[in-house]
């Protein structure tokens, strides 16, 4: 088995079926890819793999466990971290402490929990910033906070939801590099993005959703060749 191994895992909405039986897996060190139109169900199998959204069937396995009725901060502990689409500072409080909150997941002592703290702010370029509040930040670096938030809890995988969403090409490309950084470091990569230019280039792999189904998975070379996806993307 994977790092993370998803099972036919399906979530319905009364009469919409968001996820519909998609299975895939994500190998330790990997940097996974998810593309797909708009309300192609991306971001609602992120919330069904970490439990946000209890899936109705299907199962999900982390590290050969079987993780799917796992209520999140039991997932998070586990070692699965994630950021949000749209972001979700804790607002009247420092950039430091937004990041202190994650590390206290693995560290009791507020001492050790704030060094670490400072290192996932230095992996993604805010420590200059620690100290003032997180509600001045530009929405680049409310979108790092999140990652350096997530980073935190010292995760095993690491689930991206449009980071780059927003951004301009030069903010673009420092996140890229944060990613790249992170990846180094050992840690797998899970993401959704809609600039082709930015995930193809990033990803080991990439998996297309279109409907809630998955209709393809592959190398980024493969993928963009696909005349399944072209349709997808450009029409008939």
């Amino acid at each position: 088995m994977g790092l993370l191994d998803v099972k036919n895992l399906t979530k319905k909405f009364g009469g919409l079926t968001a996820v519909d039986d998609v299975s895939f897996s994500i190998e330790e060190n990997d940097i996974l890819g998810m593309i797909g139109p708009n309300g192609a169900g991306k971001t609602t199998l992120f919330n069904c793999i970490v439990n946000f959204y209890p899936s109705d069937y299907g199962a999900v396995y982390f590290k050969g466990k079987d993780i799917t009725k796992f209520a999140s901060n039991k997932i998070c502990e586990l070692g699965i971290a994630r950021t949000f689409q749209i972001v979700r500072i804790l607002k009247g409080m420092s950039v430091i402490d937004n990041v202190i909150v994650g590390s206290l997941l693995r560290f009791s002592d507020v001492k050790r929990a704030r060094s670490y703290a400072i290192k996932a702010l230095e992996i993604t370029n805010l420590t200059n910033k620690k100290d003032i509040n997180c509600e001045s930040l530009t929405l680049a670096d409310k979108k790092r906070l999140e990652i350096a938030r997530a980073l935190a809890t010292q995760p095993k995988l690491l689930i991206l939801d449009e980071v780059m969403a927003g951004l301009s090409p030069t903010e673009a490309q420092e996140a890229v590099e944060i990613i790249r950084k992170i990846n180094k470091m050992g840690i797998a990569i899970f993401m959704v993005e809609h600039v082709m230019e930015i995930i193809m280039p990033l990803s080991h792999r990439v998996l297309v959703l279109d409907s809630g189904k998955k209709i393809a998975e592959g190398a980024p070379k493969e993928i963009v060749k696909n005349p399944e996806i072209i349709r997808v993307y450009l029409g008939e």
